[in-house]
């Protein structure tokens, strides 16, 4: 990090789900963390992601699976690319309602 200062912080993810939190103590409840004040280009490691890995993953909400990044020797190398739009899309299928 750019920067020595800490701030406290909870972390969540994008959906309205009351799980959708990284910093949670045992029982669920919410904590914050001290992590370095974050600047562009700094890299945040999740060591424990669950479903937002790629492994344990789905499309939940219509949100795409993650590209995953293999980080060595400081250089980051994508090594699965993130869904599109279509691969997202192409199993689904919108009946014609009233018909």
């Amino acid at each position: 990090p750019a920067s020595d200062r800490q701030v406290e912080v909870v972390g969540g993810g994008p959906l309205c789900e009351s799980g959708d939190i990284f910093t949670q103590e045992e029982g669920g409840f919410v904590s914050r963390r001290s992590l370095p004040v974050a600047q562009v280009g700094d890299l945040l490691v999740l060591e424990v992601a669950g479903a937002y890995g790629f492994a344990m993953s789905s499309n939940y909400n219509s949100r795409f699976r993650a590209c995953e990044v293999l980080l060595e020797e400081g250089q980051a190398k994508q090594i699965r690319r993130r869904e599109s739009l279509d691969e997202l899309l192409e199993l689904e299928s919108i009946p014609a309602i009233g018909n």
